[in-house]
């Protein structure tokens, strides 16, 4: 028997018990991620006092023998990602929803593995003296900042029963009053709203595009363009816009380009360890020459705790003109590896960035391998950039990033939402 479930307010109960129930459930996942509803058999174990007073206020516990569905083949899911709430249903001599809540505390389950949710806790204080049962009801699971939520499909039996002794201030009958016995956690949304960030380093204040091969100039800024992205995970679209920025400095006849995000776009759900994320973005050739050019940023060198903002570093490369006129620079594809999954955002419309007077470069970018090319205000790609994108310019684009993935019985994916970036 479990003996920790105690009395508050200092009031003596009788020994604590705990007895298992199991049901069908069915769990919805997360809308818009396209996985099907899961019917599986959840197995609680709830310990409460066996006796105790009218006025009373007691703990009960909700301890999850079994979830209703294991890890989907398609993620590992990370350590303290997964918190459960739920309803507990008191009834007999009094009635009352006990709501209930765990912590954020798992160990790492791999895919395909058994589903580790946390002990939930709860308060109910007792009003009406009589046998009080205590009944497992519907409850939720978030992880990574989405929600699925699980509900019985059949009767379910009580799973304990509170014998509840008249004492001072006692009643009859009555309607009991119950909350969580833990604090919400900030991580914790029944809307998923993850909020977040991107940034390289600060530079210097946006010009318009300048012409870039006269006067001996080294250092070319380009301007801050607002992009509109359709972002592709494994488990559906979400949408986003970033102001973004490309520099040059000429390099005998290359230049050396810098890529820069101007808002942040993404808060870390999850604690995320140093060395795993990774962002990749195809740069759109146009005017004189065509192609693309690949930039790229390093791994994040420190982890990112939960909550924090995940930062896309300054994006790198070289772009050796391949025609001589006036070309034009654009950004294009965005592709983000985190934590063993790909998300590509592809831009609805793009818009030069920075205009550089080139000369033509022998094995230069125009009709290069891998090349793309920009028509009609959108942007295709080959090499292995898939497009993801759609015609519609008016709406927000997302980074699905360490959320592009299918979790528990649903999904997460983390959005962009814009955030200015410390300067």
């Amino acid at each position: 028997m479990i003996t920790g479930a105690a009395v508050l307010l200092g009031v003596s109960a009788g020994q604590a018990q705990a007895a298992e129930v199991a049901y069908a459930t069915k769990c919805v996942p997360p809308s818009g991620i396209g996985l099907p509803d899961v019917n599986g058999t959840t197995k609680v174990e709830i310990t409460a006092p066996a006796t105790a007073k009218v006025g009373d206020t007691v703990d009960v516990v909700w301890k999850f023998t079994q979830a209703a569905s294991k890890n989907p083949d398609i993620i590992d899911l990370p350590a303290n990602s997964v918190q459960p709430s739920g309803t507990l249903l008191a009834a007999g001599a009094q009635s009352a929803d006990i709501a209930m809540q765990g912590p954020r505390e798992n160990p790492a389950i791999p895919k395909g593995g058994a589903m580790t949710l946390s002990d939930m806790k709860g308060t109910l204080k007792l009003t009406a003296a009589g046998q009080v049962t205590l009944t497992p009801d519907a409850y939720v699971v978030n992880a990574l900042s989405t929600d699925t939520k699980c509900a019985p499909t059949e009767a379910v039996q009580p799973a304990a029963t509170i014998t509840v002794t008249a004492g001072e201030g006692s009643s009859g009958s009555g309607s009991g009053s119950a909350s969580p016995s833990t604090s919400p956690d900030p991580s914790q949304s029944q809307s998923p709203s993850p909020s977040a960030s991107a940034s390289g380093t600060p530079s210097t204040s946006p010009s318009a595009s300048e012409s870039g091969g006269d006067g001996g100039r080294t250092d070319f800024t380009g301007k801050v363009v607002d992009i509109p992205y359709t972002c592709q995970s494994p488990i559906g679209e979400k949408k986003a816009t970033s102001p973004i920025q490309i520099n040059a400095k000429k390099n005998g006849g290359s230049y050396d380009l810098t890529v820069q995000f101007k808002k942040s776009v993404m808060d870390s759900p999850i604690d995320i360890p140093a060395g795993k994320v990774k962002p990749t973005m195809q740069i759109v050739l146009g005017g004189a020459d065509e192609g693309s050019v690949t930039v790229e940023g390093p791994l994040n060198s420190a982890p990112i705790p939960q909550n924090e903002p995940i930062e896309i570093p300054d994006l790198t490369g070289v772009y050796k003109p391949g025609a001589t006129g006036e070309s034009t620079l654009s950004p294009g594809v965005l592709v983000i590896e985190a934590m063993g999954t790909t998300t590509t955002c592809t831009p609805d419309s793009t818009a030069v960035s920075l205009t550089l007077d080139t000369s033509e470069q022998a094995s230069g970018a125009s009709g290069g391998s891998g090349s793309s090319s920009s028509s009609g205000g959108s942007t295709s790609t080959s090499g292995g950039l898939a497009e993801t994108g759609s015609g519609d310019h008016g709406a927000l684009k997302a980074l699905g990033l360490v959320a592009g993935t299918a979790i528990l019985l649903g999904g997460a994916v983390f959005t962009f939402m814009p955030r200015r970036r410390a300067s």
